[in-house]
């Protein structure tokens, strides 16, 4: 065997994180009370609801999805609109820890899909007739740190 071989073999392997696919799984958008709701004048009450899961599809490969719901509303039973979007993406982690894959899976892949479904969002408001809905970013960071703190003191609540 010679040198070169050996070195290869007694090297690392490097971490891998890649994003093999980038796609849109599933939108809607309703507007019951179109055209007639046109007409009408007042402030909506804007509600964003945002949801993240991630799975296993195949080993080193896991599909990531970030869905956002989007509901709009002039008083309580009138409703302007309802919209949903799925944004998903398949990504390669490899050579990574378990709690690095985590992190990969909660903060950065939703980093990098969120975007995408925020300007979906605005897009699809827009050509419905209604003004754009631009989505603030989201700090995944934040939500994952906070969600495992939330889940330590659980835990330590049950013990």
């Amino acid at each position: 065997m010679s040198d070169k071989e050996t070195t290869n073999e007694q090297t690392p392997a490097q971490p891998v994180f890649s994003i093999e696919k980038i796609y849109l799984k599933d939108m809607s958008l309703e507007a019951p009370h179109v055209p007639q709701i046109f007409l009408e004048s007042g402030e909506p009450q804007i509600d964003v609801r945002v949801a993240t899961t991630a799975e296993e599809i195949e080993k080193e490969f896991f599909n990531v999805t970030v869905s956002v719901t989007v509901t709009a509303k002039l008083t309580d039973d009138k409703v302007l609109f309802l919209n949903e979007v799925s944004q998903c993406g398949i990504f390669r982690i490899a050579n990574v820890s378990k709690e690095d894959t985590e992190i990969l899976l909660a903060v950065a892949a939703p980093n990098i899909l969120f975007p995408y479904a925020r300007e979906l969002v605005a897009n699809s408001t827009m050509r419905s007739g209604f003004p754009p809905v631009m989505l603030s970013p989201i700090n995944f960071e934040a939500i994952y740190h906070a969600e495992l703190a939330k889940a330590k003191t659980e835990d330590a609540n049950n013990a």
